[in-house]
């Protein structure tokens, strides 16, 4: 499998397969979404977008990042998700860099989106796939962010050996730039970090799910997909 790892400013035309990542937070939120029994997560291009859904549909629930925003009902926190009844529900999410990256490519054949938490099952996914080459898409800090690739780098090497350790990959998001600027958020007391987030975004191989995205009625929609 022939790996390629580039930003959201590195694209240019969608690959075949694409692996998005977005390790702190968005996509361990989504994760921990279908793990409450969320039905799928609808990617908006903007807030304003979002909130449209949101209130055509008044049984959706929005999530966005960075400060709260009224009428959203999560600023992307996996741990502040827990407070939140998400079975059966269908959840619209904006956020930077996630949803950015996977509306970026979402003319691939095959796309997923991925954090540690589904690492080891996205990597199954691949491995059964069996993909010439796959596209890895870090979305973080417009494509240098450690956690992201450290996450990206390790599901690449789970698809050839499926026993490899996410130690030193978890190691390194642990001491990435994102994490130091979510503690550095709880120590100011901004209202959409949670203490216990990072250490979620930090757990790896947590569920046997991964998670894919697709078109349905005009939106990129991401559904749990079996990791077996």
């Amino acid at each position: 499998m022939r790996t390629t790892f580039t930003g959201i400013p590195g694209l240019s035309t969608p690959p075949e397969v694409a692996v998005v990542i977005d390790v702190m937070r968005a996509f361990t939120v989504t994760a921990w979404a279908f793990r409450r029994g969320a039905e799928r997560i609808v990617f908006a291009e903007t807030l304003d977008e979002a909130l449209e859904l949101k209130a055509r549909h008044p049984n959706w629930l929005a999530f966005q990042d960075g400060p709260v925003v009224p009428g959203f009902d999560l600023a992307n926190s996996p741990a502040q998700l827990r407070s939140l009844d998400v079975r059966g529900r269908t959840v619209v999410q904006k956020t930077t860099a996630g949803t950015t990256g996977a509306l970026a490519v979402a003319g691939a054949r095959l796309l997923l989106c991925a954090s540690f938490v589904v690492a080891g099952a996205t990597a199954a996914v691949l491995r059964r796939t069996r993909p010439a080459a796959v596209t890895f898409v870090v979305t973080g800090d417009g494509g240098r962010a450690d956690e992201d690739l450290a996450c990206a780098e390790y599901i690449a090497g789970r698809v050839g050996d499926d026993g490899l350790a996410p130690g030193p990959f978890v190691a390194r998001a642990r001491n990435s730039h994102a994490a130091a600027r979510l503690a550095e958020g709880l120590r100011l007391g901004w209202e959409g970090v949670h203490s216990e987030d990072v250490p979620l975004c930090l757990e790896a191989d947590t569920f046997p799910f991964a998670m894919a995205a697709a078109r349905e009625d005009g939106h990129l929609v991401l559904r749990p997909v079996s990791g077996g």
